[in-house]
């Protein structure tokens, strides 16, 4: 009975643990702590050719300077650093869609009409943006 006891203690610590670690818990963004300020002076990002499109193709979900939005995650955000999702994985998640990982937003559906170069310029713009908020 008292291996019982022990081994129900320790699923319940296990699922407490996984629960406060894992995103999701937090309605699909981040603590407040790891959002980006609104008020940080973002002027090196300001006019870069991957922010007009940004603006147009990707703001809708991802929030005005990546910031996320209640349609989709913030890629301002260490989940996003360079070493966690390249480049190429950004772009594949433009052409393919991308199934949620680590949000409840839902998939990303493929975004068309974005050349190479437009690609290119967007992930430019959110590198910056993550540079800007010392991601990395």
């Amino acid at each position: 009975m008292r291996l019982i006891v022990v081994a129900a203690v320790a699923v319940v610590a296990v699922a407490v643990a996984v629960w406060a670690l894992w995103p999701d818990h937090h309605g699909g963004h981040p603590p407040a702590g790891n959002r980006p300020s609104s008020g940080l002076s973002l002027s090196s990002t300001a006019g870069m050719p991957g922010e007009a499109v940004f603006n147009q193709k990707c703001a809708v979900c991802h929030g005005v300077q990546a910031v996320g939005s209640p349609q989709g995650p913030p890629l301002v955000h260490r989940y996003y650093e360079p070493g966690h999702h390249s480049d190429m994985a950004f772009l594949l998640a433009v052409r393919r869609g991308v199934r949620a990982h680590h949000w409840r937003f839902g998939n990303m559906p493929p975004v068309p009409g974005l050349s190479d170069t437009d690609v290119r310029a967007v992930i430019d713009y959110v590198r910056a943006l993550q540079r800007a908020n010392g991601i990395f």
